[in-house]
Formats: structure tokens, C-alpha cells, sequence
């Protein structure tokens, strides 16, 4: 059993690096010298900051969806800005932890899904890169994280049942704005029409949450067994 859990990691890891790179050179033909990308967080970003590094004269610098990708950025000579200084991103990469065929997401498995949804927005494109695991039809089998300020776990929590989802405190973890994250179970399926996201950030209490029904991914770089493909949301579901 552990002989097969080791050789599904190092096979996620194979296509999380493929995407990563794939990423890196559609990355390399959009910018310029002066421009400013925002990069993510997380296990794929993390093989999309490996890969980026070896290009780092190529772009002026970098805007971090975390500490964590902040220290590793700086640590591979990438200059990274606050954003407050920075009026354009011109293409943000992260990964997912579920994507829908609308390239929609459900994103903060990692905890940064404020910082995530904050460069997302500010980004004129945002390119997703995932492995073949993390494409759905629905979302929603992945538990939904809520960023939640501390004083308000147990309300919101509350306010979180009568939405039809079982909420539980990520015990132990504290996101980089000093939040709490609550995991909400049992909302498969959630439809793509955005009321939920609009009626959870509603909650007195609640940060953000971690769906992206409105700010979608525009472009999503999937690592499958036979290569990466490309997906781009027309309107038409079948991808």
C-alpha cells in the first residue's frame, strides 16, 4: 500500500511539473521585460516557481499570494512587490484545489485563498495549472474553505448549517492575515451560478470564501497522462 501511495505522488508531481513549465513558456510569450505576474501558492506553484526562476531577467518582478511563495520567490532572486504599489498584474498562475468545465475553482486547500482571489481579481489574465485529478464536473466533493476572523468562528459556523454544509474549524491553522479557516463539507454539488459564493461572503465574519464562480480562470493548463491539454471556457461545457 505505501509502495503504491508513494508511486500516485511521484506520478502528480510528474504532471504538476509538465503544466509548471508549459506554464512558464505561455508566461514567456505574453510579457515584457517591465511586466509584473502574480504567482500562487501551493505544490504546483511551487514546481511554476522552480521552472520561472531559470527566467527571471525575462519580467521586472513578481506580486506573491502568500508569505510562503513570497520566500521563495525572493529566495530564487525574483523581485517581489506589495501590491499596494502596483497598479496592473499582467497574468497571474496558481493552481486549484477543483476545477469545472465553466474553469471555475474552489481554491484554498493552502489557506491563501484571500491573498489567491485579491492578485486573481487585480490580474488581467489568470491562467490555472493542475493536474488531470482536479478537473470535475461539479464542484464542491472538495470541502469549501472559508477565511473567517477569529472573534466570529462560532457564528459563522452556525450561519454555515443553514446553508446546508458541515463546518469544520481547520484547527491549528492560521492564514497569513491572522484568520481563521473553516472547511465546509457536504455541498456537492454546488451549481455554477454564483449564488452561493455571493451568500457566503455575505456572512458577518467571513474574509472571503475560496470559490471562484465569478472570477474564473481564463485559460487552465491540465496535466494528464497523455500531455497537458488546454482549456478555454466559450460556453460550451463539453471541454
Amino acid at each position: 500500500m505505501f509502495i503504491r501511495h508513494c508511486e500516485a505522488y511521484l506520478d502528480q508531481n510528474r504532471l504538476k511539473k509538465a503544466v509548471a513549465k508549459t506554464a512558464v513558456t505561455y508566461l514567456l510569450s505574453k510579457i515584457e521585460a517591465s511586466s509584473i505576474v502574480g504567482i500562487g501558492t501551493g505544490s504546483t506553484a511551487n514546481f511554476f516557481i522552480d521552472e520561472l526562476a531559470e527566467h527571471k531577467d525575462s519580467f521586472y518582478g513578481a506580486i506573491a499570494s502568500s508569505n510562503a511563495s513570497e520566500a521563495k520567490l525572493a529566495a530564487a532572486g525574483i523581485q517581489v512587490f506589495d501590491l499596494n504599489s502596483i497598479s496592473d498584474i499582467d497574468l497571474y498562475v496558481d493552481g486549484a484545489d477543483e476545477i469545472n468545465p465553466q474553469l471555475q475553482l474552489i481554491k484554498g486547500g493552502g489557506a491563501a485563498l484571500t491573498r489567491e482571489k485579491i492578485v486573481a481579481t487585480v490580474a488581467k489574465e489568470f491562467v490555472c495549472i493542475a493536474d488531470s485529478s482536479k478537473w470535475v464536473h461539479k464542484l464542491g466533493r472538495f470541502p469549501l474553505p472559508i477565511e473567517v476572523i477569529p472573534m466570529a468562528r462560532s457564528y459563522v459556523a452556525r450561519e454555515l448549517l443553514k446553508l446546508g454544509g458541515d463546518p469544520v474549524w481547520r484547527q491549528g491553522i492560521i492564514t497569513d492575515n491572522g484568520n481563521y479557516i473553516i472547511d465546509i463539507h457536504g455541498l456537492w454539488p454546488i451549481e455554477a451560478d454564483g449564488t452561493l459564493e455571493k451568500a457566503i461572503n455575505q456572512i458577518t465574519g467571513v474574509v472571503t470564501n475560496g470559490l471562484f464562480t465569478h472570477r474564473t480562470a481564463d485559460l487552465v493548463f491540465l496535466g494528464t497522462e497523455k500531455g497537458v491539454t488546454t482549456h478555454r471556457y466559450d460556453g460550451n461545457t463539453d471541454l
